[in-house]
């Protein structure tokens, strides 16, 4: 075969499969290679092993590659395709693949988690147990320390989202079978759409100040920077939770953190930061009250999988001459 595809993204074999009836493939997953490419040294690798394409999820395909290769496509293994320079591909015609929606499910799982977790004390349970401090020698004791570990139950709660899209939607969807009040707040969902999944439209501050556990699934743009600050964390009830599986800057985080640090609001269950990688340093995990994970909501082996046959399906379309669904670029097929 005369075209060569490079793979730095993690790509399932199923996917490997349909891509190798059309070319060679190299595939090298940053995973395991532990390295990841940056514009010109991206573009000295593609020459190296003369690529005719690439799929990349780590790596960044900037103009430097463009210009310094004629490339047949690129795929990106993400949701929205941030790491290739879309103008510089449109200029030099070059298709631009991606995966709307590969981590949608996996990133509504861990969000129902976070709730579960606020919601039956999880970390404050598992601390206290494993910090050795927990004697019970009296009936007395028994119910002292039962108490303080009472939880509630989602079927008697109220969880407000904020952003029902692809995530927030198949959260509402989920939280259907624990019998939950779902409130949504989404400009641009209208009542009818949220009422097929039994959520209830909204504005912010009601939503705030009625909701039990919020949580987060807007994108990260210039008009949801810090969205939810020092005003929206006081509408909260004292007894509420907010959970982040979206992006860090929606939420003002000192703010986010002075409100638990004061007792304002119940906790919170994150799983973005400001900083990242996430490590032992971070501030939120001397609380209790709250459920730290390092940004693992699409961190699956059924995302890997997900996002390796929607490329592959695509490019296999293109390839064969058909009109592939999810291009960043569209407009470069209309003018070839």
């Amino acid at each position: 075969m005369s075209m060569r595809i490079l793979i730095t993204a993690s790509f399932h074999e199923d996917g490997l499969k349909i891509l190798q009836q059309h070319a060679t493939v190299i595939h090298e997953d940053w995973r395991i290679t532990r390295h990841v490419y940056w514009g010109e040294e991206l573009l000295d690798k593609i020459q190296a092993i003369k690529a005719d394409a690439v799929i990349v999820e780590a790596d960044a395909v900037t103009e430097d590659v463009f210009e310094g290769v004629p490339l047949k496509f690129v795929g990106s293994a993400r949701d929205s395709p941030k790491e290739v320079d879309i103008e510089s591909a449109t200029a030099h015609s070059v298709p631009v693949f991606y995966t709307p929606g590969r981590n949608a499910d996996s990133v509504a799982d861990l969000t129902v988690l976070l709730i579960l977790a606020q919601a039956r004390k999880l970390i404050t349970t598992d601390r206290l147990l494993r910090s050795g401090k927990v004697i019970i020698n009296s009936t007395e004791e028994f119910a002292s320390f039962h108490d303080s570990l009472k939880g509630q139950e989602l079927g008697r709660s109220t969880v407000g989202i904020i952003g029902l899209g692809q995530i927030g939607g198949r959260v509402a969807q989920r939280l259907q079978g624990f019998g939950t009040r779902v409130l949504f707040y989404d400009p641009h969902v209208n009542k009818e759409q949220g009422i097929q999944i039994n959520a209830e439209k909204t504005e912010l501050e009601t939503l705030m100040r009625e909701s039990d556990f919020i949580t987060l699934h807007t994108q990260a743009t210039p008009e949801t920077f810090r969205m939810i600050g020092k005003e929206q964390l006081a509408w909260m009830k004292p007894t509420a939770h907010l959970i982040n599986t979206a992006r860090s800057a929606i939420i003002d985080e000192n703010a986010l953190f002075e409100a638990i640090q004061m007792g304002r609001i119940a906790g919170a269950g994150l799983d973005v930061h400001s900083r990242e990688p996430v490590g032992s340093d971070n501030r939120f995990l001397q609380f209790d009250n709250v459920t730290v994970t390092p940004h693992i909501g699409g961190n699956t082996l059924d995302v890997v999988y997900r996002q390796s046959m929607i490329l592959a399906s695509d490019i296999d379309r293109f390839l064969k001459g058909e009109t592939p669904k999810y291009l960043a670029n569209p407009e470069v097929l209309k003018s070839s």
